[in-house]
């Protein structure tokens, strides 16, 4: 069980990337909400206001960019964490990630422990 239960959004379009890392998360007690696209990801956002985002950056339509740049700017989501992960690895991604308003860049394949020690 996790010392300190967060609320947790995960996108990613890739249905297998999707429940890896849900299943990881609500084992370890977290509370977990999904979307898969960049729409849905701000929709549920807003509902349930999340602690913490993993982000896929390659979305269909409105990218991850796209969604950090947008949850930054909503006076009500810009203090959450938002976390790519993704499988860009160039540094010119991870620099227009550090611009859109990630706080943390992971590629693919995630190590979860890593993921673990970050919800702490």
């Amino acid at each position: 069980m996790a010392a300190v239960r967060r609320r947790v959004l995960v996108v990613d379009d890739n249905a297998d990337a999707i429940a890896v890392l849900t299943v990881a998360l609500r084992r370890a007690g977290h509370e977990v909400h999904q979307a898969r696209d960049g729409r849905e990801a701000l929709e549920v956002a807003r509902k349930v206001r999340p602690e913490l985002v993993f982000l896929d950056l390659g979305l269909p339509g409105f990218d991850g960019y796209d969604v950090a740049r947008q949850i930054r700017l909503d006076p009500l989501l810009k203090d959450m964490r938002i976390i790519a992960v993704t499988g860009y690895a160039q540094e010119a991604d991870r620099e227009e990630a550090r611009r859109a308003g990630f706080d943390q860049y992971l590629v693919k394949p995630i190590d979860l422990s890593f993921i673990k020690s970050l919800l702490g």
